[in-house]
Formats: structure tokens, C-alpha cells, sequence
């Protein structure tokens, strides 16, 4: 048995003195605010439970600092595009693997990998099917975090069923039936989980849409990332994209809309009457111009929100969190619109729940032993109290990680890869 004593700890709804925390195989067996810390392990600073990044693509991190040059989603889609056609199983395994140890070094311990590079050039199958897929779950394996593999279908290129086209065939499996059997086919080990993933309304046709739906598991979609799709679904459907998918059965408690940035009320009131949960990624929706969605609306309607890092242009839950308060502010002009207590439980137990893991995202009995310590003595968290620390911190603050007992970082640094070096190498090799 592992004991750990942290001088904060976050537990519920509030910061904690003094705590704690006994762990054994993995999870947490008892925690005691107000104890001493006898011989136990001394997390100093605020120990809070791990984050879950709950929408990724682990490859778009080699376009970070790549891409800052005018123009809008569609010309960043082109060079997104480029790093794709690149890509083989060895090549993408290592830059998942750099990535996701960045992840853990930001205190995030369960990534949601949104994958849809499944074939080879042409989009020929490899000899095993699900070879990218296992080559992600290695490379989470190797970073120490947990993964879902949202599989993601992938069969056309515009709204109106325009077949894949160049390295978009990579993506494509030709049908729904085609694509659940060789997701049915993959056997993930116990640190990962399978779910489902409508790429968007626009790489899935109305048809095909329910037999995704159907898979079981976790199911993700992006949905009205972008003005110009949702104005293709209304002119070919007649519908907006969200309720395209409410008509087919994919909306519901097990559904992770990402993004959805542009809704109208009756979206947000859908969305929310049927427990579907949204998946907010400002500083990707701000870094590809998407714009800025209702992060208060779709909570008041109901919608659990969780938070992503996308397309990696920061790995940060810490300011992912503080931007879904802070874009409010800039569209609003008033402050106030979250509680540090909701933010941090879309940074974790909400993210993992929306992953499939509902057995963590807290410090408490049972549940995984997930931790994760920031610094409240760095130059960004000195002087704000544990209680403040959360809207100062960084994931440079970030000092130790244990994910399912096990310690990945430590005095920040990863306890077995050397991060900058993996990710110079695997990025050399893509770009």
C-alpha cells in the first residue's frame, strides 16, 4: 500500500488541508482530511484528481507553430492534410507517444484519442486493420496515461456524399457495416477502451449515421465546428446538423458533441433535454478562427461539458478551463459565469465519464488512484492561495503525476521519456 500525504487536496467541491490519501493496486482506499503525515509520501502544494483530455488528434501536434499564416480552418485543414499523408504505424506511434507524454507532464492522466487514420496510402488496410489504432494504444502504454480510441467513421467529404478524395481515403472504410467490423475486431488491453466517433454530419452520411450510433460505448461527433458545414446540412438536409443527429438516435447521455460552437436555441435545447455532453476546446477554437460557442447556455440546458486539447496548439487543461470562463467575458463584457468547482469537474470527473473511465475524475474511495500536484510557490502561483491556484496555474507547474497508483511524473519531469527530445525527433519525421 502507497500512502500519500498532500498540503492541499481538492475533494468535492472544495480545497482540503492536510489530507490522506491510502492507495492500493491501483486505487484509492481511504482519505483522511486533517491527518498527519506520519512516513507517508508528502505532495506539497494542491493535489487534485487527474485531468482527462477528452478530444485529441495526437498527429496535428507537428503543426504547432507551423501554421500561423492567414487564412481560415479550411487552409489549416490543407496542411493538417499534408502531415496526415505522412504519416505509418512507426511514425505515428512515436508522435503519440511524444504527445501523450506531454499530456502527462500537464497532469493529464486519460486522453480521448478522436482517430480517424486508419488505412495506408489509398487507403489500402494494413495486414492488420487496426494496426494505427494499436499503434496509439502503445504509445499511451509508453507515456503512462490511460486512452479511449474514439474510432471514428469517416465515408464521404462533403454533406452531399462526395466520395474521399485523396489522402481523405486513408480515413474511409467505404460503409458503416465495413466500419464496425473492424472496430469490432479490436481488442484493446485493460489502460484502454474503444468508443465510437461520427466524424461530423458532413464524413457521415444520414444513413450510415445509426449503425454508428448503435455501436455501444462512448460515442463522439463533431458537430457545427464550422459556419460552412452547418449551412451545407441545412441546404441538403433541410435540418441543422444537430438535428440530423438527434433524428438518427445519436444524441443521448452516452454523446460527446465537440465543439459545437454554432447552435441555434433550439440545438443548445436539444442538446440539453437529451443529457448530451459537449466537449469545449478554446484554444483550438480560437487558434483555427472557429469562433466562440455557448459554454454557459449548453450547461444551463443541461449538457455536462468536458474539455480537449484538439489539434494541440496548447496542452493545457489548466487553460482550457480558464478560457471556457474567459471567452464568456469576451462575448458577454461581464465576468463570473463559472464556479471554479464546475470548471475543474469538467477538467476531470466529467471528461472521464464522457470517456467511458466513470471510475475516476475524484480523490475518493474506489475510484482510480489518479493524482495530480501543482506548485502554488512557482512565480504564476505564488500568492493566490490553493483556492486560486487552479485559475493561475499552468501545466508548467505541474510537479507530480500518478496515474492508477503509479508514479509518471515527478519534480516535472516524465519518469521515463525526455519529451522535448521525443517530440523534436517524432515531428522531424512527419514534417
Amino acid at each position: 500500500m502507497m500512502r500519500y500525504h498532500a498540503e492541499w487536496a481538492w475533494l468535492g467541491d472544495d480545497v482540503v488541508p492536510n489530507v490522506l490519501i491510502e492507495v492500493r493496486d491501483g486505487r484509492v482506499t481511504a482519505v483522511t482530511p486533517g491527518a498527519e503525515a506520519g512516513g507517508a509520501e508528502r505532495l506539497g502544494g494542491l493535489t487534485l484528481p487527474g485531468l482527462a483530455n477528452a478530444h485529441s488528434h495526437a498527429f496535428h501536434r507537428a503543426l504547432r507553430g507551423r501554421t500561423n499564416v492567414r487564412g481560415t480552418f479550411w487552409s489549416w485543414r490543407e496542411r493538417m492534410y499534408e502531415v496526415a499523408g505522412r504519416l505509418t504505424p512507426d511514425t505515428y506511434r512515436a508522435l503519440a507517444r511524444a504527445t501523450y507524454a506531454e499530456m502527462a507532464l500537464a497532469g493529464i492522466t486519460c486522453v480521448g484519442e478522436f482517430h480517424y487514420l486508419h488505412h495506408d496510402v489509398g487507403g489500402t488496410p494494413y495486414a492488420d486493420p487496426n494496426e494505427m489504432s494499436a499503434a496509439l494504444v502503445e504509445a499511451a502504454a509508453e507515456a503512462g496515461i490511460r486512452i479511449t480510441v474514439l474510432d471514428a467513421c469517416y465515408l464521404t467529404s462533403t454533406v452531399d456524399g462526395q466520395p474521399p478524395s485523396g489522402v481523405q481515403q486513408r480515413f474511409s472504410d467505404g460503409d458503416a457495416g465495413r466500419w464496425a467490423s473492424r472496430v469490432d475486431a479490436f481488442k484493446p488491453p485493460p489502460h484502454a477502451q474503444v468508443g465510437a466517433a461520427i466524424h461530423s454530419v458532413r464524413a457521415v452520411p444520414a444513413d450510415q449515421i445509426p449503425t454508428v450510433a448503435s455501436w455501444g460505448g462512448p460515442l463522439h461527433v463533431h458537430l457545427s465546428e464550422q459556419r460552412a458545414e452547418n449551412a451545407a446540412c441545412l441546404a441538403y438536409h433541410r435540418r441543422t446538423p444537430t438535428e440530423l443527429l438527434a433524428d438518427a438516435g445519436a444524441l443521448g447521455p452516452r454523446t460527446t458533441a465537440v465543439h459545437a460552437t454554432h447552435l441555434t436555441d433550439g440545438d443548445r435545447t436539444e442538446l440539453g433535454d437529451t443529457d448530451t455532453g459537449v466537449c469545449l476546446c478554446p484554444t483550438t477554437e480560437r487558434d483555427l478562427a472557429d469562433g466562440i460557442g455557448p459554454a454557459r447556455a449548453l450547461a444551463d440546458a443541461g449538457s455536462p461539458l468536458s474539455l480537449g486539447s484538439d489539434s494541440h496548439a496548447v496542452i493545457d487543461l489548466f487553460e482550457e478551463a480558464r478560457a471556457v470562463e474567459l471567452d464568456e467575458r469576451l462575448r458577454t463584457e461581464r465576468r463570473g459565469h463559472f464556479a471554479t468547482a464546475e470548471l475543474i469537474q469538467a477538467a476531470t470527473a466529467t471528461g472521464h465519464a464522457a470517456l467511458g473511465w466513470t471510475d475516476a475524475g475524484a480523490i475518493a474511495p474506489g475510484r482510480r488512484a489518479d493524482l495530480v500536484t501543482v506548485r502554488l510557490d512557482s512565480p504564476r502561483t505564488a500568492g493566490t492561495g490553493p483556492e486560486g491556484a487552479f485559475f493561475a496555474a499552468t501545466a508548467a507547474d505541474v510537479v507530480q503525476v500518478i496515474v492508477d497508483g503509479r508514479v509518471i511524473v515527478r519534480d516535472g519531469r516524465h519518469a521515463s521519456i525526455d519529451v522535448p527530445a521525443a517530440l523534436r525527433d517524432a515531428i522531424e519525421a512527419v514534417t
